[in-house]
């Protein structure tokens, strides 16, 4: 058992220590694992760019998409009595706050007001309770984590891990297409992009839990999901640009919405009698993402059959500037303080 040249090396049994050192731990071997499956899973979480943005995650989650927001929600939003008292300067005032007067640094950080200027926005609009009682019946809810699992063809798919930051509402939202035009997404086809694989850009493993989870526990007081909101960030690696963007809105609203009428629904697939109905909202702390979704079945793997509404409002701009130095271009003030 000692090395001699010319001769081949010993080989030793591995040492087995007689204690739990977690420094030193080896994991069993991939196929060893209790979850571990015989067919992969592609996974979409918070970090994921997916390749082909919209088209693919309507490919994904069988869906139909509508340019702009549905005339009820553009009504509410042109309605006076909806709006709030000097309602301009008062969202003036938040940008000023969270692009100037916030943080004692000249230039801000993205990662700094981007959500300052979300929680104004929202507080300003939490100041309609006195007008609207049922929006005391909202909580905010950060950092849970969702699990949507579903078959498209032979694949399987999953949302999971943590998203944004999630409006729950002790009321669900109403549907927002009839019937009729729920059965008449029967003669919709979805668009391919072959060559392209649709798995693309998804983690693919297989060791997974096949399991479907809102991120809550039975019981809780605000059970629907109301509303999700993104942020970005200063970060690279989580930096999107605008298309994997709304992509990512629409990945993560299918999940809440899926999770939430499995629960509700069970797991075999259908056509959901009453559609979940679940919003998402994202900004970049100036342009503006806007996303309704209707789940109106869970039966998604084949291209037949009833599809899910997607509606969609993009790149609106809150505003040009916010600069805390001019912009000095050729010794000509392009954009002024």
């Amino acid at each position: 058992m000692h090395y001699v040249p010319g001769l081949a090396k010993p080989i030793f049994p591995d040492w087995q220590r007689d204690w739990h050192d977690p420094h030193h731990y080896r994991g069993p071997k991939t196929e060893e694992m209790k979850l571990h499956k015989e067919n992969p899973c592609y996974v979409f979480n918070q970090r994921t760019k997916i390749l082909e943005g919209v088209r693919q995650a309507l490919w994904l989650t069988k869906s139909k998409l509508i340019q702009g927001l549905p005339e009820h929600i553009l009504s509410l939003a042109e309605d006076s009595a909806n709006q709030i008292e000097d309602q301009d300067e008062r969202v003036q005032q938040a940008i000023r706050h969270a692009r100037f007067w916030d943080t004692t640094a000249i230039r801000p950080k993205r990662d700094r007001f981007c959500p300052v200027l979300l929680r104004d926005l929202l507080h300003l609009c939490g100041t309609l309770q006195v007008k609207h009682t049922s929006l005391s019946k909202r909580i905010l809810a950060e950092n849970y984590r969702v699990a949507a699992l579903w078959n498209r063809d032979t694949d399987v798919f999953q949302v999971r891990g943590l998203n944004g930051m999630l409006l729950n509402s002790m009321t669900p939202l109403p549907a927002v297409a009839p019937s009729g035009e729920v059965l008449a997404t029967e003669n919709h086809t979805l668009e391919t992009f072959y060559p392209i694989s649709p798995t693309i850009d998804l983690q693919s493993t297989y060791v997974y839990d096949q399991k479907n989870d809102t991120g809550f526990r039975d019981g809780y007081p605000y059970p629907h999901a109301h509303t999700l909101f993104f942020t970005e960030t200063e970060d690279s690696a989580a930096k999107f640009k605008p298309e994997q963007l709304r992509a990512k809105m629409i990945m993560f609203a299918f999940g809440n919405a899926l999770a939430r009428a499995k629960s509700l629904y069970g797991e075999h697939p259908q056509v959901l009698k009453h559609p979940v109905v679940i919003q998402s909202i994202a900004t970049d702390g100036r342009l503006f993402q806007f996303i309704v979704l209707q789940l109106n079945t869970t039966d998604l793997g084949p291209d037949t059959g009833v599809k899910n509404l997607i509606w969609m409002d993009q790149d609106q701009l809150l505003y040009d500037y916010a600069k805390c130095r001019p912009l000095i271009k050729k010794k000509i003030i392009k954009v002024s303080t």
